[in-house]
């Protein structure tokens, strides 16, 4: 599929970004895209492997490569070769509810696995599933698709993040009646409050909010189940329920407590009271955001940010707007290769070295990449009124599996607001045992199986980051599918739903 010479005529060409120095003037989304010719270009690089491992989601070395969702990568690749764009949605959308979100905040494990990759660079998939999607919205190829016949079955969601969002769709057009409850304001749980705008502008998700409404789904926001609503209240009512919290339990950091010192917060907090703030702003200029209130500000601040994946790095990007002193993101494990070693051949997950766009911002305003490898927070100081003002850095080492400091490394660095995005141990457990459900020692909802959904509590089923933890939006739109699988093979007996 593709050209069959077009892995040999064209070069990987990927969208563009805004430079550094004009796009932290605003929140907006920063990248540029491709024309329409430039674009068949790249999709015409596919070479129609004979075994498509882009999408595979093949566990090698213990990390995944290949689309979860095992998306039909090179049929849809062959029709916007051809020009076909409208077919090429149709091949999309039978794999993916929101490629609108993935096409935006993924990793693309599925370019990971192209084949391309081996020898050369890989297809530009990533960006071409965001040309599919967004020239869909365009051309008003997407219509709400109300299902013609109800079962009668009621099926209440519990959050609204991308797992519960991709269980509601499924099990909404396979005509079951879907209530989805989001403790917080608006839908979309880390979608929402957890990805900056720049990376993720919030009308995305709520154009998706928008057509699932129209097709049936009903939301209700600011309603935090086990508080608000109980557990039973919800069994009663419903034939079926599924948690799909997400793992919002933040790690601990030793050294430094959100709770007993001003300017020290975890990262989600930060990052939820800036897009609050942004919303109510004139503009997602700088200047308009700076006049709100409400948020934790960076601005003239000496920013440490603590924890070196996605979210470390939204911290980063989203301080330097807020108009940062300086910004030192501390990462506990060594630097990786810029390039992959011997012993991490394709098609396993490449571990190097990933200069995101929020290090690239920090290199351009100060001259020099703002992360320090195999260092962690050994103590802070604080003035009179209790609020940090500086912290002790200490080196660490890996020995038998346990981190150990570097004796006699410490340094001491200016730090007026220190951000732990150390990742998640876990759900927050209070609506797990509303329902009964048992936890795991990983913190997760235990199933019966594995590779199941189900609890041991009649009716309760799990999906997403609650069951699998702490992972990436991918695989909690994955998890929310098989999810509605077994939701509807519980209700009816059979499902037609597809098996990802």
């Amino acid at each position: 599929m593709g050209k069959a010479t077009g892995f040999l005529d064209y070069q990987r060409k990927p969208n563009g970004d805004i430079p550094p120095r004009e796009r932290i003037q605003n929140f907006e989304e920063f990248h540029t895209y491709l024309d329409e010719e430039d674009r068949r270009e790249q999709a015409g690089r596919c070479m129609n492997c004979g075994v498509p491992l882009c999408q595979s989601a093949m566990k090698l070395s213990g990390m995944v490569t290949g689309c979860p969702l095992h998306n039909l990568i090179p049929e849809w690749n062959d029709e916007v070769w051809k020009g076909h764009v409208r077919y090429a949605f149709t091949r999309l959308q039978k794999t993916s509810n929101f490629p609108e979100f993935t096409g935006r905040v993924c990793p693309a494990l599925c370019e990971k696995a192209c084949i391309n990759g081996e020898y050369g660079d890989p297809v530009t998939i990533h960006d071409n599933e965001l040309y599919i999607i967004e020239t869909a919205w365009a051309k008003g190829t997407i219509q709400p698709r109300i299902p013609r016949i109800r079962s009668g079955k009621r099926v209440a969601i519990v959050g609204s993040g991308p797992a519960g969002l991709a269980c509601a769709d499924e099990l909404n057009h396979r005509g079951h009646s879907i209530t989805v409850f989001e403790r917080e304001d608006r839908v979309g749980g880390l979608l929402m409050y957890g990805i900056p705008n720049m990376k993720l502008d919030k009308s995305v998700i709520e154009r998706r909010q928008k057509l699932m409404e129209e097709e049936g789904v009903v939301f209700r926001t600011g309603v935090n189940v086990g508080v608000d609503v109980t557990a039973e209240e919800l069994l009663k009512t419903y034939d079926a329920v599924v948690l799909a919290c997400g793992a919002k339990h933040p790690r601990a950091l030793p050294a430094a407590d959100p709770e007993k010192t001003p300017g020290v917060y975890y990262a989600v907090d930060f990052l939820k009271a800036t897009t609050k703030a942004l919303m109510g702003a004139k503009s997602k200029s700088v200047s308009d955001f700076l006049e709100t209130r409400g948020y934790i500000s960076a601005r003239d601040k000496n920013v440490v940010v603590v924890g070196g994946g996605d979210t470390g790095n939204d911290c980063i990007g989203t301080c330097i707007r807020h108009g940062c002193r300086s910004i030192t993101a501390l990462e506990m494990m060594p630097e990786p290769p810029v390039e992959r070693t011997a012993s991490n051949p394709w098609p396993e997950w490449p571990k190097v070295k990933k200069t995101d766009y929020g290090h690239e911002e920090a290199i351009a305003l100060f001259g020099h990449d703002p992360r320090v490898y195999e260092t962690t927070v050994k103590e802070i100081h604080t003035n009179k009124k209790g609020e940090l003002r500086e912290i002790v850095t200490v080196k660490v080492k890996f020995e038998n599996r346990k981190m150990v400091e570097v004796p006699g490394s410490e340094k001491t660095l200016k730090c007026e607001l220190l951000l732990i995005a150390a990742g998640f141990t876990g759900c927050e457990p209070y609506t797990a045992e509303a329902f009964g459900t048992k936890l795991t020692q990983r913190n997760t909802v235990e199933t019966k199986a594995e590779d199941a959904f189900a609890t041991s509590v009649n009716k309760v089923f799990t999906a997403g980051d609650m069951h699998r933890g702490q992972s990436l939006v991918v695989w909690a739109i994955a998890e929310g599918r098989r999810c509605a699988r077994d939701v509807d093979m519980f209700l009816m007996g059979y499902s037609n739903l597809r098996e990802s």
